[in-house]
């Protein structure tokens, strides 16, 4: 598995990955992933043979980004790097390329002196992924109600 910056050529692997997440990574269009790759601080793939099977794209603070969960953590932080969307395709889910992503967050996030933010749903429930993120140390710091959903606000300190 290789690690490397995503691109604009990654597009269509990117919206395909993300729908096979749904609802835990949130749906989005094509035009919307290639807006949150420009406004990114961090966009990394997993790549096995040439082919993407996970990826991560993380934001800073006060883009332009209409997401709730994002402008909670504007307004409650100062300095964090935002963890949008974290997804693997179904044929490499637990097979470690979530943590190896996960890793170069936080190593990203140490290197900068910054905590990772990130949120996790509530309802509809989520549970593998609150594992997932108590596993790297996140803490939850919040709980935000959405008209249908509600999320866990997570930070972890660099």
């Amino acid at each position: 598995m290789d690690i490397a910056p995503l691109s604009e050529s990654d597009l269509d692997s990117i919206w395909s990955i993300n729908e096979q997440g749904l609802p835990g990574t949130g749906q989005v269009s094509k035009e919307e992933i290639s807006q949150l790759l420009n406004s990114s601080s961090l966009s990394i793939g997993a790549y096995s043979g040439g082919e993407l099977i996970g990826f991560v794209i993380c934001l800073p603070p006060k883009t332009a980004y209409g997401s709730l969960n994002y402008a909670w953590f504007n307004h409650h932080y100062t300095s964090f790097i935002y963890v949008d969307r974290i997804a693997v395709s179904n044929a490499y889910r637990n097979s470690g390329v979530g943590s190896a992503l996960y890793g170069h967050v936080i190593s990203y996030s140490q290197e900068h002196g910054i905590p990772v933010a990130a949120e996790v749903n509530l309802e509809p429930p989520n549970p593998g992924s609150m594992r997932f993120h108590y596993r790297f140390g996140f803490e939850e710091v919040g709980i935000l109600q959405h008209e249908k959903k509600s999320v866990t606000m997570l930070l972890r300190n660099c």
